[in-house]
């Protein structure tokens, strides 16, 4: 159930119990396709190879990390509105305390415009829209008006995350973590570009 670093966001944490033991996880990491690698220590007894173990996701830094991870795609969205639809997402990083979003842009932001950004998202968190996920072919998705970029590597198959109360407010190809209702990010705070 552990969620490995991807698109910017962190691998999950939480605990891996077996029948002598337990594993504290701290990272979970993709290091080829398929293959995922839990980076904990052991922090009772033993644990053996064989052994059936529960395997428990740290909830919290999950939920955190769901709600930071749609805000970006909040983000990406209101930066376009306000500086332009050339702005692209260059990069992020989505963890259970805060956010960065890298993104192209002719300048800097004025005050004005960093204000602006802020509260169209701040509105969306108060329009508590929907977010939904779904599966679609990489072709059809692009057809459709879903945003990818920054040289992501996609399967044929890949998963949407459109954001919407009637009308799209985001439509990303994404394959991480998310909450199911804006209304659950409380409030974002733009802090500096």
């Amino acid at each position: 159930p552990f969620y490995p670093e991807g698109g910017g966001q962190v691998g999950d944490a939480g605990q891996i119990t077996g029948p002598s033991g337990v594993i504290q996880v701290n990272d979970t990491q993709e290091l080829m396709p398929s293959v995922i690698v839990h980076f904990g220590t052991v922090t009772e007894g033993t644990i053996t190879v064989g052994d059936t173990v529960e395997a428990i996701v740290d909830s919290v830094r999950r939920e955190d990390t769901a709600r930071n991870h749609t805000a970006t795609h909040m983000l990406h969205s209101a930066l376009r509105q306000v500086l332009g639809t050339h702005v692209r997402q260059a990069g992020s990083l989505v963890a259970p305390d805060k956010l960065r979003f890298d993104f192209s842009h002719v300048g800097p932001m004025t005050i004005k415009e960093v204000q602006q950004v802020q509260w169209i998202v701040n509105e969306k968190v108060r329009q508590n829209a929907f977010v939904r996920k779904a599966q679609d072919s990489y072709a059809s998705a692009i057809e459709q008006g879903a945003l990818a970029f920054f040289g992501d590597k996609y399967d044929d198959e890949v998963r949407l995350v459109e954001i919407t109360n009637g009308d799209t407010f985001s439509y990303e190809v994404c394959g991480g973590t998310h909450v199911d209702r804006t209304g659950e990010l409380g409030s974002v705070y733009v802090l500096s570009e």
